[in-house]
């Protein structure tokens, strides 16, 4: 049963939709956890905010801590605990500091846990917060590109709920139906092309990570907007679909749209092919996931069709972006491949932006440590952490 299949089968009823929901935001500071606060700020009478995690800003934290009133406040930097609570002191707000305060406000009970910690770090808080039965409403796509089958396996159990917060996989969310997966044919994800979808190997030689970082239609964090740059956020999206609904990999299609309109295309087995299109804003997405199974209003620019006037479509290129065959190919590896993917792409990045080494060998460097690891099948959550250290040690220094 695929996690979708288990999110359809425990709608809650129209009484318990209508009550205020309590939520717990992992990752309060970084940009999905900024338009999640403007959500629940638009809508005081639904939303609660119980919780809130960070991870070094301590000013801004605060700032959301005092402004929300929640109940307890999480700095994952355990060395700033005294900065933070000399910040919210006289507030009653509870004051906590490292990885297991995470841990533990991850677990705390909330109707909706938003996991939004970026990277792999977002692997044991969003384990933690399945593991309390409630709805995750997921925007930590290496959590399943890590640990797919294990956490799949783990929703299960506990009877949680996963909502994509993905603008692509919230599209075909909202799409698919997962009780007739028989019904399609293919999903395709759309990819803007990054900043430098029209330029050459040769000039993608010399591009520095200031130029990687200016994403030309989402506003988004620097490892996420360089992801996006070599197509590599599509090669992990990729894998995030296929353990999110009940697909084939080769059903899953990845098509260049640089407007970044259409988010998602569902080909069904008659030749209809369905869309889900908004503008380029993550509010929309996110409000999708909050309120399901309703709808609320999001504070986002509509959609102008006319205003627009065309849209662009391409097929892309593996040749001059060979991150999105990597991914693909970790995908069909299967095994430990997608958390060596994951782990070896988080380190290049990393050196890339420090000017350790070069745009194009950010793909070389995860190739060079997916050639260097043996595959093999992860059975435990540990076993995946285990992995995940030991790509990165040696992307470190490869």
């Amino acid at each position: 049963m695929s996690v979708t299949s288990i999110t359809m089968a425990i709608k809650p009823s129209a009484a318990a939709r209508a009550q205020k929901k309590s939520i717990t935001l992992l990752g309060a500071t970084g940009t999905i956890g900024q338009n999640t606060l403007k959500i629940i700020a638009s809508q005081p009478e639904r939303f609660e905010l119980a919780a809130i995690t960070g991870g070094s800003n301590v000013t801004l934290l605060a700032q959301q801590a005092r402004e929300f009133n929640v109940r307890r406040a999480v700095i994952a930097d355990a060395s700033l605990y005294n900065s933070l609570k000399d910040a919210l002191s006289g507030t009653g707000i509870e004051v906590a500091a490292g990885e297991e305060a995470v841990l533990d406000a991850a677990a705390m009970p909330s109707d909706i846990v938003m996991s939004a910690i970026v990277g792999a770090a977002g692997l044991k808080p969003t384990l933690a917060a399945i593991r309390t039965g409630a709805t995750v409403a997921l925007a930590n796509k290496e959590c399943l590109v890590c640990a797919g089958p294990l956490m799949n396996k783990e929703v299960r159990r506990h009877n949680a709920t996963l909502i994509p917060v993905d603008s692509e996989h919230s599209g075909i969310f909202q799409l698919f139906d997962p009780e007739y997966p028989e019904r399609v044919d293919s999903v395709t994800i759309t990819a803007s092309g990054g900043p430098f979808r029209s330029w050459t190997t040769e000039q993608m030689k010399s591009v520095t990570p200031e130029q990687a970082v200016k994403h030309p239609n989402w506003t988004m964090g620097a490892k996420i907007s360089v992801d996006s740059a070599t197509l590599m956020n599509k090669g992990l999206e990729l894998i995030e679909a296929f353990y999110l609904f009940p697909l084939k990999q080769e059903q899953l299609n990845v098509l260049i749209h640089p407007q970044s309109i259409i988010h998602c295309l569902v080909t069904m087995i008659d030749g209809s092919v369905l869309s889900q299109m908004s503008l380029p804003d993550m509010c929309t997405p996110i409000a999708c996931a909050l309120a399901w199974p309703d709808r609320i209003f999001a504070p986002v620019q509509k959609l102008d069709l006319a205003a627009i006037g065309s849209l662009q479509f391409e097929t892309p290129d593996m040749v001059r972006f060979p991150g999105l065959r990597l991914a693909r190919e970790a995908l069909i590896a299967g095994g430990n491949a997608p958390t060596v993917l994951n782990a070896a792409n988080e380190i290049a990045v990393h050196r890339f932006l420090k000017g350790g080494i070069g745009f194009l060998d950010i793909a070389k460097l995860v190739e060079k440590t997916l050639e260097k690891i043996d595959n093999h099948t992860l059975e435990t959550i540990e076993d995946v952490l285990a992995c995940d250290s030991q790509a990165r040690r040696y992307a470190e220094t490869a």
